[in-house]
């Protein structure tokens, strides 16, 4: 049996613009596969902040970001609330509504995005180091190399790679980083 459509090549994500077309985002997977923009129920993304463009807004959404590479950026929520997201592997949680301008740390840096419709339930990603093997959350919908390697019952990942989990094992070899992607129907 083949089981490889369970594993997303980081090779095979497109760029796209955001929706403000200010930057540039790879759509790792969304649910359900056929919704837009306006009408998933999950979605997870993985954007490049190469200036300090504001983030688009995502009325009803729930956000979860995760800086992966660079200095990352200060965000500035609704003209008063700062948070600076210059620490890697360190979720941040935002309202999708909120109005995010940008002071970049550095140069460009890419983050991991998990978006989910509050009407529909709650999301959250657990950051996961510990090598060896672990069983999914029955929440998880993603797993998203960060960094290292992860053997799966569907073949190997490499960072940039994600996977659709079942409930089946996966195996965390050493040095490796995984972000889990959590969504729980409400």
């Amino acid at each position: 049996m083949n089981r490889l459509f369970h594993i997303i090549r980081s090779t095979d994500v497109q760029p796209q613009p955001w929706k403000n077309g200010m930057g540039v985002t790879r759509e790792v997977a969304r649910f359900p596969t056929d919704a837009g923009s306006d009408d998933f129920l999950w979605r997870i993304s993985v954007a490049e902040v190469n200036s300090a463009a504001p983030f688009s807004t995502f009325p009803g959404i729930d956000r979860q970001i995760v800086l992966l590479d660079g200095d990352g950026f200060t965000m500035t929520l609704d003209g008063n609330q700062q948070h600076a997201l210059t620490t890697p592997l360190e979720p941040f949680a935002f309202s999708g509504e909120a109005a995010v301008d940008v002071a970049m740390a550095g140069g460009a840096t890419r983050d991991f995005n998990l978006m989910v419709r509050r009407s529909y339930g709650t999301g959250a990603v657990r950051v996961c180091r510990e090598r060896g093997s672990h069983e999914p959350d029955p929440r998880c919908v993603l797993v998203y190399v960060a960094r290292g390697s992860v053997t799966t019952i569907d073949g190997p990942l490499q960072a940039g790679d994600a996977w659709l989990p079942d409930r089946s094992p996966f195996e965390l070899a050493e040095d490796t980083v995984v972000l889990m992607a959590l969504v729980q129907p409400g």
